[in-house]
C-alpha cells in the first residue's frame, strides 16, 4: 500500500512537472526494490538500482538552470516560492538519439530477455525484459525533461499493468492502470506547458 501511495504522489508530481518527483521516486524505488525480488520480477528488481542513479541525475538536470541566477524578486531581497524558480525547460526528444536509443533498447530487451528465460524461474520474461528495456529510456527521457517521456510510459505502463495483475498484486496493478490514464492526460498537459515556455521566451 505504501508503493502503491507513493507511486500515485510520483505520477502526480510528474504530471505537475514538480521536481519533488524526484524525492518521492526515491522512497519509491527503494521499496521496489525489495518488492520484486519478493514477487519473483527480477529484472524490474535490477532496474530499480538503475532508477535510483537516474533519480540523482534527473534531479540535477532539473535544478541545473537555476544555478546562480537571480530574478526580480530575488533583487528585492524575496524569495521565489520553489515552485516558480526557474529549471531546466520542456523539449523534444532529439531525432538524431531515436536510432540509437531504439537500438539500444532492443538489445537490453533481447539480453534481459534470455537471462530471464535461461538463468531464473521468471514465467514472464518476455512482457518482465519488454517493460524494463523500454523503461530503461523512459526514466532516462523524464531526467532529461523530453515530452515524449509520456509516449514512453503509456506503453510501459499499460503492458505492465496486464503483468501485474498476472503476478497477483492486485494495488500495483490498479495503480498502473490509473497511470496509464494520467501518462496520456500528462502528455496533453506537459505540451500545453511548452508550448507556454516556448512563448514566454520570445516574449
Amino acid at each position: 500500500m505504501l508503493t502503491t501511495a507513493l507511486g500515485l504522489a510520483y505520477i502526480l508530481l510528474e504530471y505537475r512537472a514538480s521536481i519533488w518527483l524526484w524525492a518521492v521516486g526515491f522512497m519509491m524505488q527503494s521499496l521496489g526494490i525489495v518488492l520484486y525480488y519478493q514477487k519473483g520480477l527480477y529484472a524490474d528488481c535490477g532496474m530499480e538500482f538503475y532508477y535510483l542513479a537516474m533519480t540523482v541525475y534527473g534531479f540535477w538536470n532539473w535544478v541545473k538552470p537555476s544555478t546562480g541566477k537571480t530574478d526580480s524578486n530575488n533583487q528585492r531581497g524575496q524569495t521565489t516560492p520553489n515552485h516558480q524558480r526557474e529549471t531546466t525547460p520542456i523539449t523534444h526528444f532529439p531525432i538524431r538519439m531515436a536510432a540509437a536509443w531504439s537500438i539500444a533498447t532492443l538489445t537490453v530487451w533481447i539480453a534481459l530477455y534470455c537471462f530471464l528465460a535461461f538463468c531464473t524461474d521468471s514465467r514472464v520474461p518476455l512482457a518482465d525484459s519488454f517493460t524494463t528495456a523500454l523503461s530503461f529510456v523512459g526514466i532516462w527521457a523524464l531526467a532529461r525533461k523530453y515530452l515524449e517521456q509520456w509516449l514512453i510510459w503509456i506503453v510501459v505502463d499499460a503492458v505492465t499493468c496486464v503483468l501485474y495483475y498476472y503476478k497477483d498484486i492486485p494495488f500495483k496493478a490498479s495503480l498502473y492502470a490509473l497511470y496509464t490514464v494520467i501518462a496520456i492526460l500528462g502528455y496533453r498537459k506537459w505540451k500545453q506547458m511548452m508550448e507556454d515556455e516556448t512563448k514566454k521566451a520570445r516574449q
